[in-house]
């Protein structure tokens, strides 16, 4: 598995800039991700991304750099809002959050920048909010996951653990899915998840918001089953909650009675600690049943040196 790499190299921000510009050019009106530093592809840039939302630039620093660094980093920003293909794209603001700092501030370089944009993605619509918390509300590198969910979804009864803004459930009812149980400890990640619904103008009667602890709560859960599709996807570490290893196979193990026959699960992990082997040999411990498809593909811009330090998503049936 890779190093973290906390060191970032000045000299290398021409190769940001450029990449930026290359990437910014292929974007159509959907929100992107146009460098990812965090995949280790970039020598010297690996603690940078930058995503385009809502014709917005959003640059995240991910360890501390000095002034000189930050510097160059809005000037090249600039330089870029400066240009033919800025304007061709409507561009709008840039900012810089600083992800390593306490409370993870934005600083705003250019423009006037919208905290609470609206954005698309695969045809749904999505409500952010950008520089209050570490997340702003939807994961990008999950994407090819939410198409294969609203592809899957016609007619389908579907369980989504770990729901968060709810991204899965979007995906689903758009997908034409019968109906959607979303679990989060998180009553306010939930309500964000139904602000989304609305937002694409769901019909909420086929939609369940249970803001319980998954593990106090089966009960509840199989009484909306049984489920033609599982959507697993917690978080690496939630304090207090959630132990990714010991607590995965406490959820496969209840897969049997959750499910009806012949479904579907996408089990998912980010975790670089734990490896697609992990899933597939817990599967096959704790849920026999159910036999390995494949694993997804990550969207392409989100490269990674190293597979297994990246997004998994495995699909089972």
């Amino acid at each position: 598995m890779a190093e973290e790499v906390n060191t970032m190299d000045m000299n290398a921000l021409p190769t940001f800039f450029t990449q930026v510009t290359r990437q910014l050019a292929l974007v159509e009106g959907e929100i992107r991700r146009l460098f990812h530093g965090r995949g280790k592809c970039w020598p010297g840039l690996e603690q940078l991304t930058c995503d385009w939302v809502d014709r917005q630039l959003i640059v995240n620093v991910f360890k501390e750099v000095d002034d000189a660094f930050l510097q160059q980093l809005a000037s090249g920003l600039l330089a870029i809002t400066q240009s033919e293909l800025w304007l061709e794209k409507q561009g709008k603001a840039v900012a810089i959050q600083h992800r390593y700092a306490q409370g993870a501030p934005t600083e705003v370089v250019f423009g006037e920048f919208e905290h609470r944009p609206v954005v698309t993605e695969l045809g749904c619509q999505y409500q952010l909010d950008i520089g209050r918390n570490q997340n702003f509300g939807l994961f990008l590198d999950m994407r090819l996951g939410r198409e294969w969910v609203k592809q899957q979804a016609k007619g389908k009864r579907i369980l989504n653990l770990f729901a968060y803004t709810c991204g899965f459930s979007v995906a689903a009812i758009e997908g034409g899915a019968e109906h959607v149980v979303n679990v989060d400890m998180a009553r306010s990640s939930l309500n964000k998840g139904r602000d989304n619904h609305r937002l694409n103008g769901h019909d909420l009667s086929q939609v369940t918001f249970l803001a319980h602890d998954i593990f106090k709560s089966w009960g509840k859960i199989k009484k909306y089953g049984p489920y033609d599709m599982v959507i697993i996807d917690p978080p690496s570490f939630q304090k207090g909650s959630f132990a990714l290893t010991k607590d995965y196979k406490k959820i496969l193990r209840r897969l049997d009675e959750l499910m009806a026959a012949g479904g579907d699960v996408m089990a998912c992990v980010n975790s670089p600690a734990v490896t697609s082997e992990f899933l597939i040999e817990s599967m096959q411990q704790e849920a026999p049943q159910l036999t390995f498809v494949r694993r997804l593909e990550n969207p392409a811009e989100f490269n990674d040196v190293d597979s297994e330090a990246a997004l998994k998503v495995m699909l089972f049936s």
